[in-house]
């Protein structure tokens, strides 16, 4: 054998030393980088068909959830049967005032004296004429008994006096027919005659005695009565504003032990709201007008009422015109002088 030929079959021997070779002649390292750039590939390959193949959406699809929610939300509310009417829309015109009313009175006696009695309270309901108090009127009573007992003395008086005139004109009488048959003088005849008109004027000045007396009877019993103060309307007593044994004195300012007044009544018919408005806004108000007041106290409670005057007076100070609005609904829990808000309709 050659020597070359003996070169080629050892070029041909496996060496045991030596690490086996890798197929195709790579080393791992390479092999490995290879496989994860493979796989990338493939991943992004993929990703890119995909992408491709799926539908890209329209834009009423996009839109489709914004625009159906109004659809869904109309449909989870049942359309009424009929239209309920519309409530009319407040002009956005407010004011502040206070509930007043147009029927109060202080009730006082014509005269003075010392109260003996007081028969109401604070809140008590009267009717026109009723009692509320009474003065001491033990003086007038004494007055009035004394007038009354003139008054038999002056009656007794009188018709003693007419017995005494029919008695005369009877002398009178006989005294004539005797002087016309010459029998009686002239002079018992005068003086039958002056006696009788004598009498006469005692009685007719006696009769106008008793009907002075009765007169003053009269006017002693309209001063015991006015003793006793009586409501002159039907209302409710707000304020009590005196007690037993304070002087009642009406033409006083009161102070101490003297008072003017018994009690406060309000006529709660009668009952209204007064607000000042502002004198730029006045064109928006007119008589008859829809108002819709609510009360302080019941801020949820809307009481339908009405524009009922227009004050033609303004306030300088203030720059405001007073307008008065009337309730059309009466409740017992609206009280004077509670706050209120209107705010006028259009």
């Amino acid at each position: 054998m050659s020597t070359d030929r003996r070169d080629q079959l050892k070029s041909l021997s496996i060496d045991r030393d030596e690490a086996p070779a890798r197929p195709g002649g790579v080393s791992v390292p390479v092999l490995l980088g290879a496989m994860v750039v493979s796989a990338a590939l493939a991943g992004g390959a993929i990703w890119f068909v995909l992408r491709d193949d799926a539908p890209a959406p329209s834009p009423a699809s996009t839109t489709a959830p914004a625009q159906t929610a109004p659809a869904s939300a109309a449909g989870n509310t049942a359309a009424p049967a009929s239209p309920p009417a519309r409530a009319p829309r407040a002009s956005g015109l407010g004011a502040s005032g206070y509930v007043v009313a147009r029927r109060q009175a202080t009730v006082s006696a014509e005269i003075a004296g010392t109260i003996a009695e007081v028969l109401v309270e604070e809140g008590t309901q009267v009717e026109a004429g009723e009692v509320l108090a009474r003065l001491d009127d033990t003086r007038s009573r004494l007055d009035l008994d004394l007038i009354e007992s003139q008054i038999a003395a002056a009656d007794a008086r009188v018709r003693s006096l007419e017995f005494q005139a029919r008695e005369a004109r009877r002398v009178s009488e006989r005294a004539s027919q005797l002087f016309d048959r010459n029998i009686a003088t002239e002079a018992t005849l005068t003086a039958a005659q002056a006696q009788q008109a004598s009498l006469q004027a005692q009685r007719r000045a006696a009769q106008a005695e008793l009907d002075s007396a009765r007169v003053r009877l009269t006017s002693q019993e309209d001063l015991i009565a006015r003793h006793v103060v009586r409501a002159p309307f039907a209302g409710v007593v707000i304020a009590k504003n005196a007690q037993v044994g304070e002087i009642l004195f009406p033409g006083s300012a009161g102070g101490g032990f003297t008072r003017t007044g018994v009690a406060t009544l309000v006529d709660m018919e009668s009952l209204e709201i007064e607000v000042d408005v502002n004198e730029g806004q006045i064109q928006r108000v007119t008589p008859g007008q829809r108002v819709e007041t609510v009360l302080d106290a019941y801020p949820d409670w809307r009481i339908a009422s009405r524009v009922e005057a227009i004050i033609p007076t303004a306030d300088r100070s203030r720059a405001t015109i007073k307008v008065r609005v009337a309730l059309e609904e009466r409740d017992a829990r609206i009280l004077p002088d509670m706050a209120a808000r209107v705010t006028f309709i259009e």
